[in-house]
């Protein structure tokens, strides 16, 4: 046989996704096991936005639509945009795709030439650096530390440029450490990217989940220069707990909303009509159930943080914003834990979820060696008996 595509077989199995099928295996096999793994909400729908999408069926919404989406959709976004983050944009500015990650990737490749180089602060996601590659680009990775709670700094940002970088992909509030930039800090790296003609994307999906009464900015409206280079992507994943509909949208300048439209229109097209509808609804009707799931989170990660931070040899950041925790392995790398020597985040999430049956995200998949990754989108009951099982395990550490 002749070889398959390169660019296709360099890339890496999601960790996130392997982690949780792991995960469900023992639940299948009837283990007690408590998956943190995937960033799902596990609220279900809200029975307004099922409502809709219910209806879309009746009424037979089921052909076809443009490949950027409905025009409602596209004004629904437009009224979102505007009524959260006070920003203005026309439908011929929004790109509607198959969820936030789909639209990071139309992104990249409406964006990108073979060899330019894109700018990754780390920790990152673990699809960025995929879909980087997978659209012929360099990812060129900023570290962050611990000490600048894993934020880049406009130092840092000015040493990556150089002549081929094209953009840089921004999470904020970030998955997976949970913080986020604040306005000054965001106008420092923004100003740094106009200065040099860079294109910002910036992947806002946590948007809606910031605690402690933070403000969220919003990148593109710190002022008309900024938002000329800035891609910004949200959807309906987290806020709406509509992972499964699969709908995600980039705003950006219409130029490059229109290669972007294009781009769909002979490969995925529009999704589903039908989410499409759903998605509507989520936009413009109550949002109560936003606050409600943001303050059902922030409760968690209260109890989360607390409760990490008390057990011996692991500690953690309290996040920001997203619904994830990174926890800090420097005490316990190098150690042995029931048997096992823990060289790296890997070897100590084998050893949680063989021992005690609780399933993580070892740091490696987002650049973070020294780290594992909890998601507290999961009810309290759950969070506490792992914490429970986290404690005995670390009773055990030699």
């Amino acid at each position: 046989m002749k070889e398959l595509s390169r660019i296709a077989t360099a890339i890496a199995p999601s960790s996130t996704l392997a982690i949780n099928n792991l995960y469900k295996q023992m639940k299948a096999e009837g283990k007690d096991a408590l998956g943190f793994g995937v960033g799902e909400p596990d609220f279900n729908t809200p029975e307004h936005i099922k409502a809709a999408g219910i209806r879309a069926i009746e009424e037979n919404q089921t052909r076809y639509t443009a490949a950027a989406g409905t025009p409602e959709l596209r004004e629904a976004i437009c009224y979102r945009l505007s009524q959260d983050f006070g920003l203005t944009y026309r439908p011929g500015e929004i790109t509607v795709a198959s969820g936030a990650k789909h639209s990071v990737y139309i992104a990249l490749q409406c964006l990108l030439n073979p060899g330019d180089e894109v700018i990754l602060p780390a920790p990152y996601w673990v699809s960025y650096i995929e879909l980087i590659r997978m659209c012929g680009g360099v990812p060129v990775v900023i570290e962050s530390t611990h000490e600048d709670d894993f934020k880049i700094t406009p130092e840092k940002l000015k040493r990556a440029i150089t002549a081929k970088t094209k953009l840089m992909i921004l999470n904020n509030p970030s998955n997976p450490t949970g913080m986020i930039y604040g306005r000054d800090e965001l106008k420092a790296l923004a100003d740094i990217c106009v200065e040099h003609d860079l294109y910002i994307i910036s992947d806002e999906i946590y948007s809606c989940l910031v605690y402690d009464g933070r403000p969220f900015t919003s990148v593109a409206s710190l002022g008309e220069e900024i938002k000329a280079h800035t891609i910004l992507v949200n959807g309906v994943s987290k806020a709406y707990a509509m992972t499964g509909w699969r709908i995600g949208y980039a705003a950006s300048p219409e130029q490059i909303a229109k290669v972007m439209s294009n781009y769909l229109g002979h490969s995925t097209a529009a999704p589903s009509t039908i989410s499409q509808a759903a998605a509507v609804e989520a936009f413009r009707g109550s949002q109560e159930s936003v606050k409600m799931m943001h303050d059902a989170f922030e409760e968690r990660r209260n109890y989360m943080v607390e409760r990490m931070n008390a057990i011996d040899h692991v500690s953690c950041l309290k996040p920001e914003g997203a619904f994830y925790v990174m926890m800090n392995l420097d005490e316990i790398l190098g150690h042995t834990i029931r048997g096992h020597k823990i060289e790296s985040a890997a070897d100590f999430a084998s050893v949680l979820v063989q021992e005690e049956m609780v399933a993580t995200v070892p740091g490696e998949a987002f650049g973070a060696d020294r780290y594992i990754r909890w998601s507290y989108a999961t009810d309290r009951d759950t969070i506490c008996k792992a914490m429970d099982r986290l404690e005995d395990l670390m009773r055990d550490m030699e």
